[in-house]
């Protein structure tokens, strides 16, 4: 076993709007002023936690991200946000991009819950690769860069189509995740299901969670440009002219829940694609930004992340040396342990000590 060494706990205290949320947290970033920011898989927001002390973050704010980005169903309709990422002055959002099953509740009849899961939605609102300026902790539909006054930062997601996004539209005919696109096999059941993003000057890191293909997991690689206002296009950056790079992980059979860059390395979340609980671990990827293309990669796990009996599933991570000051890595998780639990709003997070070989 590799060490799982946890070196305390956070609290996130938030607004008891938001308290049934602290449940299904997917996804969190700390930027530079310190604050922690946080996406759940069951909205079309995205929270700012502000730092109280090495063990509190607390003050939300929340941000509507259709105020930022059109989205192309109401509101109401979740985002699946799985992943954030911050770079130069851009906050980066990413939604599932998969389609869901419905489950069995214990309300209905065996016969009812049958029937359910044999209903399969897609909603168009998961189908969102955004960015938002973000400049002294504020999010801002446009504004000047704060270094270079004459580049000015917008409000931006890549074109949504009937597919779902630009990205869908080239995926349907790749030799690998075709089938699993235009099969419409749900995210849960090893479909098609991103999980992280994490951004490197100008390229996008998309980790994916399913599928994983006879135990190899999956990284996708796209550069965007703008297409029009408010609009992003992939660029052409594949050998054939394709709009995106895949890069095969072996993760131990496991799929991507998360996505972090260190410098140049990338770190990754990794959980099972299924309804599963565990294991999880974190693996870092050397120079992970510069993968070559029809390369098989091996990257070594560096960290064991606990996990629950049908609850404490790690969904995001952030690095967590600012506040810890120790080399750390901070852990949100979805379905948290009731021990978890603070009070009426709060969720304890984990501070785990990282020794990057």
């Amino acid at each position: 076993m590799h060490n799982s060494h946890r070196i305390n706990q956070v609290l996130l205290t938030f607004t008891d709007s938001f308290k049934e949320h602290r449940n299904d947290l997917s996804a969190i970033m700390l930027t530079p002023e310190k604050h922690l920011w946080l996406g759940s898989d069951e909205t079309s927001t995205i929270e700012r936690l502000s730092f109280v002390d090495a063990r509190n973050f607390a003050e939300q704010k929340q941000f509507h991200v259709a105020e930022f980005i059109g989205l192309p169903a109401p509101e109401e309709e979740e985002i699946d946000i799985e992943g954030l990422a911050y770079a130069d002055y851009y906050l980066w959002l990413i939604g599932s991009h998969s389609y869901k099953r419905k489950k069995p509740k214990s309300k209905h009849s065996d016969e009812k819950n049958i029937k359910r899961l044999a209903n399969i939605v897609s909603e168009p609102n998961r189908y969102i690769i955004g960015r938002i300026p973000l400049v002294d902790g504020e999010l801002l539909p446009s504004c000047q860069h704060p270094k270079h006054p004459d580049i000015q930062l917008t409000a931006a997601k890549l074109e949504v189509t009937k597919q779902g996004n630009l990205l869908m539209e080239a995926l349907a005919d790749d030799p690998h995740l075709g089938f699993f696109v235009k099969a419409a096999i749900p995210g849960k059941d090893n479909g098609f299901d991103v999980e992280g993003i994490a951004v490197y000057q100008n390229r996008v890191f998309l980790g994916l969670r399913g599928p994983v293909l006879r135990g190899w997991a999956m990284i996708l690689e796209i550069e965007l440009e703008n297409s029009s206002p408010g609009l992003l296009k992939l660029k052409n950056i594949g050998d054939d002219g394709k709009r995106y790079k895949k890069h095969f992980l072996f993760l131990s059979g496991l799929g991507i829940r998360d996505l972090f860059l260190n410098g140049e390395d990338l770190l990754i979340l990794a959980g099972p694609t299924m309804d599963l609980d565990g294991p999880v671990q974190v693996y870092c990827v050397k120079n992970g930004v510069n993968l070559r293309e029809n390369v098989l990669n091996y990257p070594k796990p560096v960290l064991d992340i606990p996990y629950g009996n049908r609850d404490d599933h790690a969904e995001g991570m952030t690095l967590f040396r600012d506040i810890a000051g120790v080399p750390s890595l901070l852990a949100v998780y979805d379905s948290p342990a009731k021990d978890r639990l603070v009070g009426d709003a709060g969720v304890l997070a984990d501070v785990f000590k990282l020794k990057l070989k």
